[in-house]
């Protein structure tokens, strides 16, 4: 049957009967009556299903009414009213082609099925409501963030996933080698990398954002969108092996400009969403996260407020609360006490800044007072921190001191500060993890339920 497709989405949307209609999609339920059959048939372009009624007159209705759940069908057939409550159309069969069966051990058969059974599945888990509902909405706001950055006159750059450098410092990188693991080439003791396939030792990125600088100091405005890497040995619900960053750039800004873009960034993605996701966001609230529909209504129209480091640290010490982690001036702040300050003191988001040097990256813009860097995180409340980002040194002298302090040799680095030798400008950028931003719009608590194929400690499976 060669008969064209027609979205189950655009028929679904239809504001008459339409006489003869093709859809192709996969059986999400299957009911047989004496005579009948009513199969509930999805193709993934929305999250309603459409139902396609086959009756004892239809060529071929014993074949296709004993399909087994998750088959995929061809049906062709007349889009009709329909007399069933909560549906507006339904397609009477005339011809329904088997494209491909499903047996009995198909593992989708029941309504619902744990979270962590799901990712078991992953090749499979995408045909769910919920996977289904996720992943139109991480493909709507990839778009909208391209869209974003686009309508800004920002150029789109793909820095390297293979690099020798480690942005942030940490060390978690994963290694890409072609050494003989059992067997490396050694000298005075050590691991020969001269002889590896880069001639350096070298891994998968955790940050596009050293590459980024230098685009930024050609063409102003950059941003990166995609994939980075944490060798961190983490189980936790919001960390993964494997995810997605955005990360801007931009030439001539400080750091109130960051903060600027970071707002006017969040504020686009949230309102993109309620107004283009509407149906997925609908089974969000309905199912994940009561309310969520509020929250991002909320989010979308809030006024974000800015406190430094030092006042959010005083007010969490005059606070009179209890935390798991005591408060001090020059120790990082924890989720709880992020969650404190959006949803106690400011109701609301906020963006913290001037953090201490000795807690920050080396790249950060020293302050005047030396004791603290031009950085802001933006804290959203039930998250905290969902962006991190800074004013960048653009001083070569004080970026050798922080490199050198830092325990960064400069010489790892010379591509980096040659930008502070030619040419050098104020500038200033920020990071967003994609995933950490779909678990606030969707409402979803595991990372892994976020991204297609999660990568975590003991899992490359799929």
């Amino acid at each position: 049957m060669k008969s064209a497709r027609t979205r189950i989405k655009d028929v679904l949307a239809c504001s008459q009967p339409i006489a003869e209609v093709c859809v192709k999609g996969w059986v999400r339920t299957l009911r047989r009556g004496k005579g009948v059959a009513f199969v509930e048939l999805n193709d993934g372009s929305c999250f309603a299903s459409l139902q396609v009624v086959m009756e004892a007159g239809m060529a071929d209705y014993e074949t296709a009414s004993k399909i087994g759940t998750g088959a995929c069908l061809a049906v062709t057939g007349a889009l009709e009213s329909s007399p069933a409550k909560g549906q507006t159309w339904e397609l009477k069969a005339q011809k329904v082609v088997v494209l491909g069966d499903s047996d009995a051990e198909y593992p989708l058969q029941k309504k619902r099925h744990s979270f962590e059974y799901l990712r078991s599945i992953a090749h499979l888990r995408p045909r769910s409501n919920t996977f289904g509902a996720v992943f139109r909405m991480r493909s709507a706001l990839s778009f909208a963030i391209h869209r974003f950055f686009q309508e800004r006159g920002f150029l789109y750059v793909q820095t390297p996933i293979i690099t020798a450098n480690d942005c942030e410092g940490a060390g978690e990188m994963f290694r890409v080698t072609t050494l003989d693991p059992a067997r490396p080439p050694m000298e005075n003791g050590q691991v020969n990398w001269g002889e590896d396939f880069f001639a350096e030792r070298t891994g998968l990125t955790v940050s596009g954002q050293l590459q980024a600088e230098l685009f930024a100091t050609a063409f102003g405005d950059v941003y990166t969108f995609g994939p980075t890497f944490r060798a961190e040995n983490s189980n936790t619900s919001r960390h993964a092996a494997e995810f997605w960053m955005i990360e801007p750039e931009m030439a001539f800004a400080d750091l109130a400009e960051d903060c600027r873009l970071g707002e006017d960034f969040i504020r686009y993605l949230v309102r993109y969403a309620l107004e283009h996701c509407r149906e997925d966001l609908a089974f969000f609230n309905d199912r994940i996260e009561k309310g969520l529909i509020d929250k991002l209504e909320k989010v979308a129209d809030a006024e974000f407020k800015t406190m430094t480091y030092t006042q959010a640290v005083d007010v969490l010490q005059k606070s009179g609360q209890h935390f798991e982690f005591p408060v001090e001036w020059g120790h990082d702040l924890q989720s709880e006490h992020e969650r404190y300050l959006t949803e106690k003191v400011i109701d609301g988001p906020v963006f913290v800044t001037d953090y201490p040097a000795g807690i920050k990256a080396f790249y950060m813009r020293i302050n005047d007072d030396e004791r603290t860097v031009a950085a802001m995180d933006l804290l959203l409340p039930r998250v905290g921190e969902i962006i991190g980002g800074s004013q960048r040194e653009e001083r070569k002298e004080v970026l050798l001191r922080r490199m050198k302090e830092s325990g960064i040799a400069p010489e790892s680095l010379p591509w980096y500060l040659d930008i502070r030798r030619w040419g050098s400008c104020p500038h200033a950028g920020f990071g967003l993890g994609f995933e950490r931003f779909l678990m606030y719009v969707t409402g979803m608590e595991n990372i892994r339920d976020l991204i297609p194929f999660p990568r975590t400690p003991g899992n490359a499976k799929f």
